[in-house]
């Protein structure tokens, strides 16, 4: 407890960047994954093979995606961006499927009624589709949130410094003090995203707020 409080500032430099390198991949990964979701749901025929090949990125070793990165990008071994990079893989990996299984719980008749009204196919997908699977979508992003957290503690290793870095640092020099400050910030930063991520969803989806009809005597 001690070493925790007396390296406050540290631990709250290490936090940051541990927030944007999970944080980033986060939304990156959203904004590639509801697209490929959509064409994915559109075109059932391809629906196999692409989540196949999205479930394939998530068996990459993050460390050694890690390393590959500055091969492939043409960065520095210590560049913030390959992390970015490769956990925006990772994020892309897991929501793609989720964002197909959101489309697929919107009620075909909901969908039927909004084609009868006169939406074109855009516009059911913005006011009709999507909103209705925002509470499938905030699951598996609260699923992605907590992995980003965890697998960017592996960047340590290359020397890329967040949370992860009290980790290895207190394994190596025996302190046990480094060891929990990483360990319980990697959790409430988890925490964090996966409190966040609820609120958004909350939010975003006002009419499962709305109060039920109450049950009338005769009713009953």
């Amino acid at each position: 407890m001690t070493w925790i409080l007396d390296h406050l500032a540290l631990i709250a430099q290490l936090t940051g960047r541990h927030t944007v390198l999970a944080g980033i991949p986060l939304v990156l990964g959203l904004l590639v994954s509801i697209p490929l979701g959509v064409l994915v749901h559109r075109y059932r025929v391809v629906a196999p093979l692409a989540l196949a090949g999205t479930g394939l990125l998530y068996t990459i070793p993050s460390l050694a995606l890690f390393i590959l990165m500055p091969l492939i990008l043409g960065t520095q071994i210590l560049d913030p961006v390959n992390v970015i990079v490769a956990m925006t893989i990772y994020t892309v990996a897991l929501l793609v499927r989720t964002v197909v299984d959101g489309l697929a719980s919107v009620p075909d008749h909901v969908d039927a009624a909004a084609e009868a009204m006169g939406l074109g196919r855009f516009r059911r997908l913005m006011t009709v589709q999507l909103p209705l699977a925002i509470p499938v979508i905030a699951a598996g992003l609260r699923v992605a949130a907590v992995s980003n957290v965890s697998i960017v503690s592996v960047a340590s290793l290359i020397g890329v410094s967040q949370l992860g870095s009290l980790l290895t640092d207190g394994f190596n020099r025996d302190i046990p003090g480094a060891l929990w400050a990483g360990i319980i910030g990697c959790l409430v930063l988890a925490l964090a995203f996966d409190v966040l991520i609820q609120a958004l969803a909350w939010a975003l989806t006002p009419w499962r707020r709305a109060p039920r009809p109450q049950r009338t005597v005769a009713e009953a």
